[in-house]
């Protein structure tokens, strides 16, 4: 990516949408060679450990980050009760699309090339994002992701996107493995030997941190090749 930003920011944003607001936290380090836009998976959130773990190896190779609460606090209450939005993909995938139009239209990161790294459900809302701005969105990672979930948006993604997926995740797994068939863009599935869904055996999550990083960085980015 193209170093573009020689600011250093830190801070907890609210975008609104639907009449409310989300709410993340956005740090973009000195001389960003990019953002990297972070959707939740099911029942989790952006205090995520596993994500900010991911979020924390992108900013140490000079990518800027927000991690983003897709559902607001009223929906987060509702949800963990009745989980009546988790799997709600055209949702999750508008209030996407929103973050990134408002990261669209900040000065420090109007002009930042934009990743985005979905976990489960939320990778895809991510494809589906992905979709609806095929000018900005220039770069998607999954973790452990139900891309499946984007149905008809797949084949509508024009973003070089790389799923990442534990070998000892099998269902999962399989219906990466069947979406991928669906993608219409340079794509890579990433299994790592013996890791499960939540990439908890040792070095499992930092081998997902070196893909994504690796993928985000990669040499020809802007041009959209794998």
């Amino acid at each position: 990516m193209t170093v573009v930003n020689s600011e250093s920011v830190s801070e907890a944003v609210s975008i609104p949408v639907d009449g409310s607001a989300i709410v993340g936290d956005l740090v973009i380090p000195e001389q960003a060679a990019g953002v990297v836009l972070f959707a939740h998976g099911s029942g989790s959130s952006r205090h995520s450990p596993r994500n900010r773990a991911v979020a924390a190896s992108l900013r140490a190779a000079g990518l800027g980050t927000l991690l983003l609460d897709l559902l607001t606090e009223q929906e987060e209450r509702l949800d963990a009760v009745s989980g009546q939005y988790r799997f709600d993909i055209g949702l999750l995938g508008r209030r996407l699309v929103s973050a990134v139009d408002w990261l669209g239209g900040r000065p420090v990161t109007a002009e930042l090339p934009l990743g985005l790294f979905g976990a489960s459900t939320g990778a895809a809302a991510a494809l589906v994002a992905a979709a609806e701005r095929p000018g900005r969105v220039q770069s998607v990672v999954s973790r452990g992701g139900r891309p499946d979930l984007a149905a008809e948006a797949l084949s509508r993604v024009r973003s070089p996107v790389l799923l990442i997926v534990g070998g000892d995740d099998g269902h999962v797994l399989m219906l990466n493995q069947e979406a991928a068939e669906q993608l219409r863009v340079p794509h890579r599935l990433h299994v790592i030997p013996g890791a499960t869904h939540l990439f908890e055996e040792p070095g499992a999550l930092e081998d997902v941190a070196a893909a994504a990083c690796q993928w985000f960085l990669r040499p020809g980015l802007e041009e959209g090749r794998p």
